[in-house]
């Protein structure tokens, strides 16, 4: 057993530790409650007989499995241990890996895999390439039902990046974590480009560029704290709600709203500090921050209960819709969904980002996830307008006509089809053309369209306003909201699945 127990052997043990890396068992250890973990299948061998692999004992077959708590939650969970063969993915080793998997399916507990391996292992052929499919059924299976964590903490290249692409949330570290389908020598002989593995599929790539990854860490042990952190806001499954938690009133002294919001309409300001003046403790836990930061979204607690904020970030482009903010909301509201966690809105954005290269980039298509999402979505929706809502921005960020519960809008909002001065010189272009005085004649016309249009109140009086409110009533507004919608139930027309477009 001591033998199992030590993996690849203490050189092995010693070249992980070297590069700042730890073992399997330590990485279980240090994630989860003191005491918790029970390992399983401690002896499974593997079944290789090619190469000599039958004349090879690989202790765990290089993979370890059991269950444990986090803060009291009960997980599985598994950790490839690159110390046994480089964490190689054999037939047995991914048997293993689909044990556990079914274990969480069966016991409705989140899964968390901690992937650090070279790869398929070569030796076993196609049996390796069996393992993996296997590995990526369940997860598809146990998409929206229980949640699924991956933490990259080494290599993962290969077929090995699609479990983590189908799960919930990605976990990478600086400098440790690499996630690629081909490295770098693969590229250097076809396509003759040298590239490093971190510049490659570094975790600051996944976390910044390519939008992989939703947590970046600057050590294994931050990372398991942001892990611990994630857990107390999400449920074990999708037939639970998130464990409640004492109410704390936000600090205002902090997060005053009349401060942080401008009086300047054209000036930008951060939109997590408006979601922070009203959220429990004005405590937030933002996920995908470096990654298309044009949108916030996360997790805060209201009134002890766990919530999903989806912002629009006025410091970042404006807040304005692209390709990839689409992508990282839509995904978000799915999962919220999925796992009943009310959504609250706030919007300030002057609409989708023109030009050549997100046409061509697909933002019709992106765009229209979360317009999918957001109408797809039946817990608890509340929007709150904050400035500016033009034109199909206004539509997508969870406008009444998505069916959003409650639509709250301050006296600042601007809702229209587009912006005052672009829309008074296309509404007003003769009369501007014709002016002895073309600029005052503009700015009168301005004034004008935001006296009619650029303004809550046209919208509230048809409806698709339900109150203009002061922002010192927002939080009081959202927790009466949540609560008169906590028993909402939505029936979706019956059929297989929907068509999103991904």
């Amino acid at each position: 057993m001591q033998e199992a127990l030590q993996g690849g052997g203490e050189k092995a043990i010693e070249k992980q530790k070297a590069v700042g890396k730890m073992t399997a068992r330590e990485r279980i250890l240090s994630l989860l409650d003191d005491g918790s973990f029970h390992e399983y299948d401690l002896f499974v061998q593997h079944s290789g007989k090619d190469f000599d692999m039958d004349k090879k004992i690989l202790p765990g077959d290089g993979v370890v499995t059991g269950t444990g708590t986090i803060c009291g939650y009960p997980v599985c969970i598994y950790a490839q241990d690159f110390t046994v063969a480089g964490g190689s993915l054999g037939y047995m080793h991914a048997q293993k890996i689909c044990k556990i998997m079914d274990h969480a399916m069966k016991l409705k507990t989140p899964i968390i895999g901690i992937n650090d391996s070279g790869g398929a292992r070569i030796q076993e052929g196609v049996n390796a390439l069996a393992g993996y499919g296997d590995i990526f059924y369940r997860n598809t299976m146990a998409s929206g039902v229980i949640p699924q964590i991956s933490v990259i903490l080494g290599p993962c290249a290969g077929g090995a990046v699609y479990s983590p692409a189908l799960t919930d949330f990605v976990f990478v570290v600086d400098k440790i974590s690499n996630m690629f389908i081909t490295g770098p020598d693969v590229i250097k002989s076809v396509l003759g480009e040298e590239i490093s593995k971190e510049d490659l599929g570094g975790a600051r790539v996944h976390a910044e560029i390519s939008g992989n990854a939703h947590f970046f860490a600057e050590s294994e042990q931050e990372c398991f704290e942001q892990i611990k952190s994630l857990f107390t806001y999400i449920p074990w499954s999708n037939n639970k709600k998130a464990e409640p938690f004492e109410t704390k009133k936000p600090d205002t002294k902090t997060y005053k709203i009349s401060s942080i919001f401008p009086a300047d309409p054209a000036k930008p300001y951060d939109i997590r500090h408006i979601i922070r003046s009203i959220s429990d403790g004005s405590e937030f836990l933002e996920i995908q921050e470096l990654f298309a930061p044009n949108i916030v979204i996360g997790f805060a607690r209201m009134n002890g209960e766990t919530v999903g904020f989806v912002a629009n970030q006025p410091a970042a482009m404006a807040g304005v819709l692209d390709c990839d903010a689409s992508d990282k909301a839509a995904r978000f509201i799915r999962f919220c969904d999925a796992f009943n966690i009310p959504i609250i809105t706030l919007e300030d954005m002057p609409g989708y980002l023109p030009g050549i290269n997100q046409e061509h980039a697909g933002v019709i298509r992106h765009g229209a996830k979360i317009l999918y999402a957001y109408s797809e979505a039946t817990v608890p929706k509340i929007t709150v307008i904050l400035r500016k809502a033009y034109g199909g921005g206004y539509i997508a960020m969870c406008s009444s006509h998505l069916k959003a519960d409650f639509v709250f809008a301050w006296p600042t909002a601007e809702i229209a089809v587009m912006g005052p001065e672009g829309a008074a010189n296309v509404v007003f272009r003769k009369d501007i053309k014709e002016s002895d005085n073309p600029d005052k004649t503009r700015k009168e016309k301005i004034d004008e369209y935001r006296k009619k249009f650029a303004n809550p109140y046209v919208a509230a009086s048809y409806g698709y306003i339900d109150a203009v409110i002061q922002p010192n009533e927002t939080r009081q507004y959202v927790l009466h909201a949540l609560d008169v919608s906590k028993n909402k139930q939505v029936q979706n027309p019956d059929k297989k699945h929907g068509l999103p477009p991904f």
